[in-house]
């Protein structure tokens, strides 16, 4: 699409963002999507998601990247249903994978609803495929208020250490 420009995603986007992906069929939102979640993942991915704008600011895209030092991840790819055909999809993925090769991630996974026929067929026209061998288990983890650290005892130190001086 014509003038439309790629930006790191940022925290003070968040409410532009979740209004998009509530716009979007076949996005699941849960509390993982909280502000507060969301924020957390961008701190831990630095630079890697991104949202696309047009040249009046308003926004047509939006993509969470990550990894975890092995495979990449994509959640929440969103194009503006008035936006759609324009490219803005590919573009966003271009930018995850510029990113994701940077950091020497040879590999993505993407999760995707069952029925989430549209969908299927946008990331297998992207060239992704399907992967019949893996499936996905969960579980939830209790969370707390704080995490609950138990600190390391402080290691003895050797009488005969001594210090610079």
């Amino acid at each position: 699409m014509a003038g439309v420009e790629l930006y790191e995603m940022r925290g003070e986007d968040y409410a532009e963002v979740h209004a998009l992906w509530r716009s979007c069929e076949g996005i699941g939102l849960s509390d993982s999507d909280s502000r507060e979640a969301i924020g957390a993942y961008l701190a831990r991915n630095i630079g890697m998601s991104a949202v696309a704008r047009q040249p009046d600011r308003r926004l047509v895209g939006a993509v969470m990247c990550g990894d975890d030092g092995r495979r990449g991840y994509l959640h929440h790819l969103a194009v503006s249903p008035d936006a759609r055909g324009g490219g803005i999809g590919a573009l966003l993925l271009a930018r995850c994978f510029e990113r994701l090769g940077a950091r020497g991630i040879a590999k993505c996974n993407v999760f995707l609803f069952g029925e989430n026929e549209a969908g299927r067929e946008f990331w297998l026209h992207a060239g992704w495929k399907p992967r019949p061998d893996l499936g996905i288990l969960q579980k939830l983890v209790r969370r707390s208020a704080r995490p609950r650290v138990t600190p390391s005892p402080a290691p003895a130190r050797s009488r005969s250490t001594r210090r610079a001086e």
